[in-house]
């Protein structure tokens, strides 16, 4: 595959946090002044995205990329060029689907497989959509939902997560505004995590 951008999305109250982990991968920082919110700044990742001429991997401020980051996500990038690919599968939220991820994982170890298939994208902390989908993605863009439903739903198609994701999550105290106002108190980690593949 050829070279690969990387896109950080923040908000402004975790400024320096972005900022690290934009130097850490050479990438660009989209820094939310006026939150506006997820949706409005993840929209604003993809219309860059559709902007270049490579794959982009976008990621939010409080993701934590495990070592060989870049290496990895270029694996995978190569083995799943035309599909949207999550780099995190978390527990806690949704909690909807936490069945459904853990029944998937399973099956997976059953049949070593090193990845799962869902129809959504449920977490927003780092995936990356097929360079070819994203027009049709802004065209669809639905700006009242969640921004990981708002990406995977006007993508329309299958989701690959790696069974070991390539970033945890920070899971700190949230700084969007939801629109069911529930609090998030479920604990936010990765499932599983790559470094820990092989200990």
């Amino acid at each position: 595959m050829s070279n690969i951008r990387f896109i950080v999305v923040g908000h402004h109250s975790r400024r320096d946090i972005a900022l690290r982990l934009a130097d850490s991968m050479d990438a660009l920082t989209l820094i939310d002044e006026g939150d506006n919110g997820a949706n409005w700044n993840h929209h604003r990742a993809i219309e860059w995205a559709s902007q270049q001429d490579c794959r982009v991997v976008i990621l939010e401020d409080d993701a934590l990329p495990v070592t060989g980051f870049t290496d990895k996500v270029t694996a995978w990038l190569e083995r799943f060029p035309d599909d949207l690919c999550s780099f995190y599968l978390g527990t806690g939220r949704p909690p909807q689907y936490q069945m459904q991820i853990a029944a998937s994982l399973i099956e997976a170890d059953k049949r070593q497989d090193d990845y799962i298939i869902m129809h959504r994208l449920i977490h927003g902390v780092c995936y990356s959509p097929p360079q070819h989908s994203l027009s049709s993605i802004l065209n669809k863009w639905n700006h009242t939902k969640a921004a990981d439903y708002a990406v995977g739903d006007a993508y329309g198609g299958r989701v690959v997560y790696p069974c070991y994701s390539l970033v945890d999550h920070a899971d700190g105290v949230t700084v969007e505004r939801h629109p069911d106002n529930v609090l998030r108190t479920e604990r936010r980690r990765a499932w599983r995590l790559a470094q820990q593949e092989n200990s």
